[in-house]
């Protein structure tokens, strides 16, 4: 396999129980707690800006109605994502792939893009989402990783741009998984770390596939995990996890 460019340790949508998830707010926390990787989740607006939310509705997280990808980003950019945490971040807007992409490459940081669709955009989420990174990471940049339960997303990521590494997530596993990742260039899996044994792991790096695990919480999984061999682990326990940098 290919050296692998990211850090083991990733903040779940930045760090996303501590601050509003999917905002910056939530990366800089992450941030200041030593991470390195953040993982997020991202889909269009109705004239295709790039743009995080993880549920295709906004009232669980925003103070707007309705499904995300049919509004325009000038009606999204002034919704308010922080205010349903706390008082503290009360005004913190929803966060664009733009602004995104200028905070991790300005302090060296890495990023797993979960395409995160409305649904019945699938492939033209995963087209779009490419060519913005492209636009965004220059060339000798490590890219972001682009992940998706979604396989139609990951095939319009790898047809606009190839050259940004695939993962297929996985929350339960079946006998093709192995075939669609193969059929679509993946470089990883990320499953549920309750499906992850020694066994697995060997299996997915025997395929020439990096191995990683969504969402870590607890330190005898994380210890367990890592004697496995594990490649990422993601994790909502930002501040009970000393993460391994480089």
């Amino acid at each position: 396999m290919n050296p692998w460019p990211y850090p083991r340790w990733i903040a779940h949508r930045g760090a996303g129980k501590l601050a509003p998830e999917n905002t910056l707010a939530a990366f800089r926390l992450g941030a200041s707690l030593g991470y390195r990787a953040f993982e997020c989740d991202v889909k269009l607006s109705a004239d295709g800006v790039a743009f995080l939310l993880h549920d295709a509705t906004l009232e669980r997280t925003t103070t707007g109605q309705g499904l995300a990808g049919e509004q325009l980003w000038s009606d999204l950019s002034r919704l308010d994502a922080g205010s349903w945490h706390g008082p503290t971040y009360a005004g913190e807007p929803i966060a664009s792939l733009d602004a995104v992409a200028r905070f991790v490459l300005g302090n060296g940081y890495h990023l797993n893009l979960e395409l995160k669709p409305t649904p019945g955009t699938d492939h033209a989420t995963g087209v779009a989402v490419g060519q913005a990174c492209l636009r965004l990471w220059p060339a000798g940049a490590v890219p972001p990783l682009f992940s998706s339960f979604q396989p139609e997303a990951l095939q319009g990521a790898l047809a606009s741009a190839p050259a940004i590494p695939r993962a297929l997530l996985r929350d339960e596993l079946s006998a093709s998984c192995f075939d669609t990742a193969r059929g679509l260039g993946c470089v990883a899996m990320v499953l549920n770390h309750r499906l992850a044994s020694r066994a697995l792991i060997e299996q997915i790096h025997a395929a020439g596939l990096r191995a990683l695990v969504f969402t870590v919480n607890d330190e005898p999984t994380a210890q367990r995990l890592q004697a496995d061999g594990i490649d990422g682990l993601i994790t909502d326990a930002v501040d009970r996890f000393t993460p391994m940098l480089g």
